[in-house]
């Protein structure tokens, strides 16, 4: 029985409505447990701020400093990994954090809390890609298109990207200027591909 494949693509686009913002902490001091002691009392006055948002993540990392194969002190690091979904606390939060002058930041990446609606409206754009292709060939080989045989995922099926990338920087300028970054949340780009055949009628 001859059949025609066709791939079909579909893309929707959504506003994103959670946010993630990573952001590291960081002491030094002549030996480990100091470093430690002293980003103890650095995010001592970080954990009060974030009691209104999900922290993902809480990781420590010490090391020691080298120079010349010389140790030269120990370096010790907390890293948050935080979900924002009430967007409208994300550049309060924001503020908040580099007040505390943290050493490194990036954010904020958006996501969609829920993404199954719009990954099932890109699938249905994906299908009816395909199908309208295949309804093309077989319209130029004088042929009917028959019954759908079989469909599946294409380079991993649905999936989702900001239209542009997350900010990133170190804490360098004043606090102040993080309310002139206006950070909106970006619109969503969900895609979703698939492979299908049909069988070919006379």
């Amino acid at each position: 029985m001859a059949e025609v494949v066709t791939k079909g693509t579909g893309e929707v686009e959504r506003t994103a409505d959670r946010a993630q913002v990573d952001v590291t902490f960081e002491a030094v001091g002549a030996e480990r447990s100091e470093a430690v002691s002293m980003l103890n009392q650095r995010i001592s006055a970080v954990e009060p701020l974030l009691a209104d948002f999900e922290v993902r993540s809480r990781q420590l990392s010490v090391h020691d400093n080298w120079d010349n194969n010389q140790r030269v002190g120990s370096r010790a690091q907390q890293q948050y990994v935080i979900w924002v979904s009430d967007l409208d606390k994300l550049d309060g939060l924001l503020a908040d954090l580099v007040q505390n002058e943290p050493s490194w930041v990036n954010g904020p990446s958006w996501t969609l809390v829920d993404d199954t609606e719009a990954i099932r409206e890109a699938q249905k754009e994906a299908v009816a890609d395909a199908l309208r292709r295949a309804e093309g060939y077989a319209s130029a080989l004088g042929r009917r298109l028959g019954p759908l045989l079989r469909i599946g995922d294409t380079d991993g099926g649905a999936h989702y990207s900001p239209r542009m990338a997350s900010a990133s920087f170190e804490m360098a300028g004043p606090a102040g200027m993080v309310d002139q970054l206006n950070l909106k949340a970006q619109q969503i780009t969900v895609s979703a591909s698939c492979t299908a055949a049909w069988s070919l009628l006379d």
